[in-house]
């Protein structure tokens, strides 16, 4: 047994039964394979609302690029999602969109870029060859040309009327269901592996405990201690 496994026993040993049964139960069903990207969204209810999708789906991430407006979470539309997805923000350099995209590709992502003006690709055939981060934009300027034009891959989502866009957080959800779906009906290996999920369940056990993080560390000092 690891050192990080040892400091999940231990950190699991402080909550109920019930939460560590829960932990587990979401962990085995949690994925890196896909992450979301919002891209300059300036209505908290929208971002909360992506933010509690990722959640629903178990996406371990989204990264929000901040052009010009600020990340603002709702947290009665969010309902504690914020706890349990990771968030990384970007915001550096004179387009944080481009950043993005070279640290998402530099980590192995193909980027997809979501619009209705495409029929490269969509929901139901974008390739799942390798693990995907998935760009959404507004609702009324819909993505940057940036994110366009640096996207591996084009998707739409079907449409039957006269709108024509969705609100972006059921875009993320139409989205996420149907490659979802998709990844668990393949034989890809597309969920956390054991190390990742003992990680993770490390830091909800720190989201659910008062000084987290201090007990934590003590626990590492005392078990590093032993070692010596």
């Amino acid at each position: 047994m690891d050192i990080d496994e040892i400091v999940l026993n231990e950190l699991l040993g402080l909550l109920s039964e019930n939460k560590v049964a829960l932990f587990e139960e979401i962990a085995s069903h949690r994925t890196n394979f896909i992450h979301v990207v919002v891209e300059n969204l300036y209505q908290a209810h929208n971002a909360s609302a992506v933010l509690r999708t990722c959640d629903c789906y178990g996406i371990n991430k989204m990264h929000v690029v901040e052009n010009i407006n600020k990340y603002r979470v709702n947290r009665d539309i969010a309902l504690g999602a914020g706890k349990w997805v990771e968030t990384e923000t970007h915001t550096k350099g004179e387009q944080p969109t481009l950043e993005c995209i070279k640290t998402l590709k530099n980590r192995g992502y193909k980027i997809v870029a979501t619009t209705p003006h495409t029929d490269e690709y969509n929901i139901y055939n974008v390739p799942l060859d390798e693990p995907l981060a998935v760009f959404f934009g507004t609702e009324l300027e819909g993505l940057s040309e940036e994110a366009l034009c640096e996207a591996d891959y084009k998707v739409s989502i079907p449409m039957y009327g006269f709108t024509e866009s969705f609100n972006i957080s059921v875009s993320a959800a139409i989205l996420l269901s149907h490659i979802r779906k998709r990844l668990e009906n393949s034989n890809k290996e597309w969920k956390l592996s054991s190390e990742e999920q003992t990680r993770l369940k490390i830091q909800w056990c720190k989201e659910s405990l008062k000084k987290g993080e201090q007990i934590e560390n003590e626990i590492r000092r005392r078990i590093i201690g032993k070692e010596l």
